[in-house]
């Protein structure tokens, strides 16, 4: 079996709620004092062209209690910020690590990392996706409401970033319904909403500019 990338919520279309659900396992394990370390002796690079505050914490915290490590490297850290190919980047760095996060201003350098990476590569944000971020809320929503089928979600505010174009995609692939309000000019683009409608079964997508279709039957 080849190695896997998520550098797309749509890489995680098949198996989606099972990672949710394993998530929520493993939380409740930790909060239980019972053992989690299913990656002890793995180490994880996490490559960040964009400070963060919650993305390094979440990665990092996550690799300590699953038994692994995790090395922060900043552009001004590694050759990539003083002239080496992402190709040259990837490829070293897999000779040392299992598993690289990346934080990248470019979502075709995403993509060039994880062609030229012998180990599994993780989006950790670029300007298109940010799978990471909504695999977390979808699991806080499920927390919290203890399902996500049929549910109605609303997004207001910019619809043609990286935030809405996973919240569109990720909830087609769970079954919820999304509601996205923006401006015109910020709404998401029309291949994604069309990728969205044929991947979403029965799922109702909208998109409207204007904040009259919030209603009391939204859920999130």
């Amino acid at each position: 079996m080849g190695k896997r990338d998520i550098i797309s919520i749509l890489d995680m279309k098949d198996d989606i709620e099972e990672i949710i659900d394993l998530a929520i396992e493993l939380k409740g394990k930790a909060k239980r004092g019972e053992s989690i370390e299913y990656l002890k002796g793995k180490t994880l690079a996490m490559i960040f062209e964009k400070s963060s505050t919650r993305t390094r914490v979440s990665f990092e915290v996550a690799m300590q209690k699953l038994g692994g490590y995790a090395i922060f490297l900043s552009k001004n850290d590694i050759q990539l910020g003083r002239g080496e190919t992402i190709e040259d980047t990837a490829k070293v760095l897999s000779r040392y690590v299992d598993a690289i996060m990346y934080r990248a201003y470019s979502h075709e350098n995403m993509k060039e990392l994880a062609k030229h990476a012998s180990v599994p590569v993780i989006n950790g944000l670029d300007n298109e996706e940010h799978p990471c971020q909504v695999l977390a809320d979808f699991m806080t929503i499920k927390e919290k409401k203890g399902k996500l089928k049929g549910l109605n979600f609303a997004y207001v505010g910019d619809g043609n970033n990286n935030m809405a174009h996973s919240y569109l995609l990720g909830c087609a692939m769970v079954g919820m319904n999304i509601l996205i309000v923006s401006p015109d000019k910020y709404q998401p683009r029309k291949d994604l909403v069309e990728k969205a409608k044929e991947i979403a079964s029965g799922t109702k997508i909208e998109i409207t500019n204007s904040m009259t279709a919030l209603n009391d039957s939204i859920d999130v």
